[in-house]
């Protein structure tokens, strides 16, 4: 009920607080006890609520800077040539293009 106490001990509380605040006195405690409990509940469900408030506020916040509305679109990437880099015509050495009958560099 209480975490680990059980009815004996909420009973010997009972009677020691009837004794110390006497039978007057003890129904006025406990309206204020509730009333205490019942304001500190409150407060604290405030506060959570205002804090995921709070929380939630700066995610929407970090994600419209993350994401802005008026994003450029980015513009197509250029295309590429795959073919291979075009080789001077005057060396000697360069390795013959296929489908080419004469070697690079040999004049006719």
């Amino acid at each position: 009920m209480f975490g680990s106490l059980g009815m004996p001990e909420l009973v010997i509380i009972f009677v020691i607080a009837l004794i110390v605040f006497g039978p007057r006195k003890l129904p006025e405690l406990g309206k204020s006890l509730g009333k205490s409990l019942a304001e500190f509940k409150r407060a604290s469900t405030d506060l959570r609520n205002s804090l995921e408030d709070e929380i939630r506020l700066e995610e929407e916040k970090d994600r419209r800077v993350a994401t802005p509305a008026s994003a450029p679109v980015p513009a197509p990437a250029p295309v590429v040539d795959e073919s291979p880099a075009a080789v001077p015509d005057d060396d000697p050495y360069a390795a013959p293009v296929p489908g080419e009958t004469t070697p690079r560099g040999a004049t006719l």
